[in-house]
């Protein structure tokens, strides 16, 4: 694509979370134009009527139809959906597609209509991620989880995996549940899904391919009194010292544009409205623990998809993406 040619985008799926995300990041991205914004529920609507933090920041209305003269395709549906939307609707061969949902993440259900997806997790697969034309975007535990045990994996030194990862409510979507509104999340706690959260399937995917002679990975998430982020802390076996951790995390993300390894603790206000990835790391006895943390709307879902599309049109990786957090 020529420098002064600007990616033309379109959105499935405009109304929810992720969606207000992609619109608030590709207004601003100096390489993209909106074609079109879609939701039949909201059709006709300003954008900014459903999206009220973007009043003033653009004219764009939603509508019921898709349209072909776009160079890249985001499906920021619900699981499911993608799938059902490319089954129904014929999208040319030449644009792109980047799906948020679940649908395509896995090897064995990676093609549709001989389309073929890759897993885009950047830190794991950029190279293959620049050749691709449909990218998956990861999970958002998924990402944060996978970020904080690459290295080792990469190393082939990962043992079994011990972790916990607690959300904010938005990780659950925009539609009402009893355990996502204010009157349950305020002043609350829970666990749920134990050791069997569907994002683990994702994160043994890449173990599997990295480190062939695997362990277990355990995973408990909880469901948290905030509204977006994911902290995740992690500890497994190492025979390695600290310092050989670090400079083999060091080296590993030396060439990352968003995921760094901080030296002192880490905390969710440090990544909340960015697109970094914060990884942090202690020692006990013979166990690492592996701290990372994420914001679940921009690296573990949009962010990280208009990172994927950088990769893809040969754009600079963190372009429209130097968002910086809201630490007070």
């Amino acid at each position: 694509m020529s420098e002064n040619k600007k990616i033309q985008a379109g959105i499935i799926g405009g109304a929810g979370y992720t969606g207000g995300e992609m619109l608030r990041i590709l207004i601003n991205h100096p390489g993209v134009e909106i074609v079109f914004v879609h939701s039949r529920s909201n059709a006709g609507e300003a954008v900014s009527k459903v999206h009220t933090d973007l009043v003033g920041e653009t004219g764009l209305r939603f509508c019921a139809d898709t349209r072909e003269d776009i160079d890249v395709l985001f499906l920021c549906v619900g699981h499911g959906e993608a799938k059902a939307f490319l089954q129904h609707n014929k999208i040319k061969d030449s644009i792109k597609i980047i799906d948020l949902s679940q649908d395509f993440r896995l090897a064995k259900d990676a093609a549709i209509d001989g389309r073929q997806f890759v897993y885009g997790l950047p830190e794991y697969n950029r190279e293959v991620i620049r050749s691709a034309h449909n990218i998956a975007n990861p999970g958002c535990f998924a990402t944060a989880i996978q970020l904080g045990v690459l290295p080792l994996a990469a190393a082939g030194l990962l043992r079994e995996v011990h972790t916990t990862g607690i959300t904010g409510s938005t990780g659950a979507g925009q539609k009402l549940a009893a355990t996502s509104h204010f009157s349950w999340r305020a002043s609350n706690v829970q666990a749920y899904k134990s050791l069997a959260h569907q994002h683990m399937h994702e994160i043994m995917q890449t173990i599997s391919a990295l480190q062939p002679v695997h362990q277990p990975l355990n995973f408990i998430p909880w469901r948290g009194d905030f509204t977006r982020g994911i902290y995740v802390s992690s500890y497994t076996q190492c025979d390695l010292g600290l310092e050989e951790a670090i400079s083999l995390y060091q080296d590993y993300y030396s060439s990352a544009a968003f995921t760094h390894v901080s030296a002192d603790m880490i905390d969710l206000k440090q990544v909340v409205n960015t697109n970094k990835c914060l990884v942090h790391l202690e020692q006990a006895g013979d166990k690492l623990i592996i701290h990372s943390a994420i914001d679940n709307l921009l690296k573990g879902a949009s962010g990280q998809a208009v990172q994927n599309m950088n990769l893809l049109f040969g754009q600079p990786e963190d372009t429209g993406l130097r968002l910086k957090a809201n630490s007070f």
